[in-house]
């Protein structure tokens, strides 16, 4: 199935959203997927690709606008009612979720519209934009593009769950249920895997990186728990984004001079993770710009925005690309 071309990343979720409770079809995941994906490229400072937003308002909601072909299948897929139903269906659901000790119903969504121009938009309450951002309890990476091709919502919650995973981890059955919704539904157990887990495993074996053998756990007579084994398949691994990642893993002492790391410390406040995040940018900027002199001219202009690590790194593709 083909998604809206555009260029893939890894994105980061909270755990807390990918064990969350719900019950979710195929394009409400995706309008999370892009909102997942939109919080963090405003997170690191990068500015959003045309046609996304995300403004603040006085109550702290969040009004987000994205084109629909973002979530639909296919660039022409003009299906409004598609549309309409997502966003009806979001708007009409709670995400469930525990954390320290605290239970959490919240609404998804508010006020969600859409015009034939091709543009959806919709309110996010303070709580859910937290939840995206709540790192507290770990995180999942996943590459996007392969996230939003899958035709199953289990492969989705799968692919979320076993991405980077590199453990067996075991889950009882009821459990599983609870997470995705469907408590009540698939009474057989023989259905539950049939429609289910072998659904979700069939997908991901064909397209994913990240898929799963399973062992059935039984107490007494009685199917109990699953523990699922990860199988890593490094054909379907982006290279681009493989590359990237053995970067991040490169002690950053290879790639930049001593004042220059400190520099980013001392003077913008990155710490060494975030310096392996936009490791790439600074590797070019160290390479084909006097670098120390360059963030010096930048660090006045940085300090009046709103972002100042985010205006740097800004500023130095602007003026790498410049030198082309």
């Amino acid at each position: 199935m083909e998604i809206r071309k555009f260029k893939n990343k890894d994105v980061i979720q909270s755990y807390i959203i990918t064990t969350a409770k719900y019950d979710y079809n195929v394009y409400e995941k995706r309008i999370i997927y892009r909102l997942v994906e939109m919080v963090q490229h405003t997170l690191e400072g990068k500015k959003l690709d045309r046609g996304f937003s995300i403004q603040k308002t006085l109550y702290n909601d969040r009004i987000i606008t994205m084109p629909i072909s973002a979530f639909l299948a296919g660039e022409h897929d003009e299906n409004y009612t598609r549309v309409k139903e997502a966003l009806r269906r979001l708007r009409n659901k709670t995400f469930e979720y525990e954390n320290g000790g605290k239970w959490k119903l919240i609404g998804i969504i508010e006020k969600p519209n859409f015009d034939v121009s091709g543009v959806a938009q919709f309110e996010l309450q303070p709580e859910v934009y937290e939840a995206i951002l709540d790192f507290s309890k770990g995180y999942r990476k996943y590459e996007l593009k392969t996230a939003m091709q899958f035709e199953s919502v289990y492969a989705m919650r799968f692919y979320e769950i076993m991405s980077g995973q590199k453990k067996s981890i075991e889950y009882k059955i009821e459990t599983l249920k609870d997470m995705f919704g469907i408590a009540e539904k698939y009474k057989r157990v023989n259905d539950f895997f049939r429609y289910v887990i072998d659904v979700a495993k069939k997908e991901l074996d064909k397209k994913s990186p990240y898929t799963f053998d399973y062992e059935v756990k039984k107490l007494g007579r009685s199917y109990h728990s699953i523990l699922f084994l990860p199988k890593y398949q490094p054909q379907f691994r982006d290279r681009d984004l493989e590359r990237k990642d053995l970067q991040k893993q490169v002690s950053v002492g290879w790639i930049l001079e001593r004042n220059e790391r400190d520099y980013l410390k001392q003077s913008f406040d990155f710490t060494n993770e975030e310096i392996k995040q936009n490791l790439e940018v600074f590797e070019q900027a160290s390479k084909r710009l006097d670098f120390i002199t360059f963030m010096s001219q930048v660090k006045p202009r940085a300090n009046r925005a709103n972002n100042p690590k985010g205006y740097l790194i800004n500023a130095i593709k602007k003026e790498l690309n410049k030198s082309f």
